[in-house]
Parts: C-alpha cells; structure tokens; sequence
C-alpha cells in the first residue's frame, strides 16, 4: 500500500532553510560527507557524494518512491526540477498554475483543488509505491490532516538559527511518533518516524 512519506533534510535546530531560502548548510552532507557516488537520476541529475551508511539509506529510501508531492515553494526553488522529479511524477499543490506550465515532455502537474487531492493523484500515480513529500508548509498540511505516514529527516550537524522551520503550525501537538530507526552518516543522522493517526 502506498504511503506518504516526507523527506527532508534539517538543522538540529529545526530549520530546512536559512532567511534566503538557502538550502546549503542543510544540504551539504550530501555533496561533501564521503566518498561513495549516488546518481539522482531525473531531467537535472546530480551526483551525491556520501558515506557509505548515508548511500545505504538513499538507496532504500528512493527505491521505495513513485511519485513526489510537493508546495509551489520548494517547486520554484528547485526551478521545477527540469519537467521531471527524480522520485517521478510530481505533484505541486498551488492556487495558480505557473506561467509556462505544465510543459510538453514533463511530468509535473498543479493540483489548484486543495492538498487532499494532491495526495489522491499522488498516490495514483505511485502505483502501489510511496510518496515521497518535499516542502515544510506541505508536510505541515499533511500532518495537520492526519495524511502523513512517515517522516524521514536527515538531521545536518549545524545549527541554522533563524529561517524556515520545519515542524511550524502544527495542531493535535503533544503527538507522539512511533520509535524511530536511525542511521550513524557522517555530518548528518538519518531518523525515520512512524506517523500515528488519531
């Protein structure tokens, strides 16, 4: 069965970007933690360059993926991903579709009707894999509705200080998680949380 799954990499303490949307504290053990190579794949494929317990858990993690969900945020960031997620189709939930899109040969589509359909669509797209889930403001909808299944965070060795926090807005708090697995990189700590739904 398919579940949805956010995947995201934080400060410890608690943010996924700086003020500027920099991503680059958070994101540098992926670049910088070892030397074992981890293709992205997808229409901007990158090269991963990670300890060998962090390519582990890339590999088991992304193997599980069929689709990715995502806010219009992290979409214009990640300057669309080039028309085709890495993780497979993706879907951006939006008010309004982006000028220039969607694009012939790309595999990103706009869900304007709100985030439970989103995760509908997703789903359906994923046949019988997971979705993975990028954006704090979208992981946050999704927990707030009871819709998220797991969270895998890669928590980076650095403190951040200000900018955009991960676990903001939240209703239903105190929740408890599921006991998390937990995988020893180097520069970051890869936890992977069981999500319980009331």
């Amino acid at each position: 069965m398919s579940k949805v799954v956010a995947i995201m990499s934080m400060s410890l303490d608690g943010y996924v970007a700086d003020p500027n949307d920099g991503v680059g504290e958070v994101f540098d053990w992926y670049f910088n933690s070892g030397d074992v190579e981890f293709h992205t794949g997808g229409s901007d494929p990158m090269t991963f360059k990670v300890s060998a317990p962090s390519a582990r858990h890339l590999r088991s993690l992304w193997s599980e993926l069929g689709a990715v969900l995502t806010g219009r945020r992290t979409f214009e960031v990640a300057d669309g991903w080039g028309g085709n997620h890495a993780w497979g189709p993706a879907f951006v939930v939006t008010h309004h579709i982006p000028a220039g899109w969607p694009r012939p040969n790309s595999t990103v589509h706009f869900v304007t009707d709100g985030i439970e359909s989103a995760v509908k669509q997703a789903k359906a797209a994923a046949a019988g894999k997971s979705v993975g889930v990028h954006g704090a403001d979208t992981i946050q909808q999704l927990l707030n509705a009871g819709l998220l299944d797991e969270i895998s965070v890669d928590i980076a060795a650095v403190f951040l200080g200000s900018g955009v926090r991960l676990f903001d807005r939240l209703a239903g708090t105190p929740a408890v998680l599921g006991n998390p697995t937990v995988i020893h990189g180097v520069g970051v700590t890869h936890l992977r949380y069981p999500v319980h739904t009331a």
